[in-house]
């Protein structure tokens, strides 16, 4: 098994983990992830239309 193999295992196993221990605690991670996410999304979408913008 080659090292990005493990990592995926690892990985896998402890949301796992996670999920079992604390599903709230998860939950809210994600959730917040998936918040900053959108942002970073959002804030990228609008450059690119105002650097569209700029060029026409």
């Amino acid at each position: 098994m080659n090292a990005k193999s493990l990592l995926l295992v690892l990985v896998v196993l402890f949301v796992g983990f996670y999920m079992v221990q604390d599903p709230r605690g998860l939950a809210d991670t994600a959730g917040a992830a998936m918040a900053g996410l959108w942002q970073l999304m959002a804030q990228f979408f609008e450059a690119t239309i105002r650097f569209v913008d700029e060029l026409v």
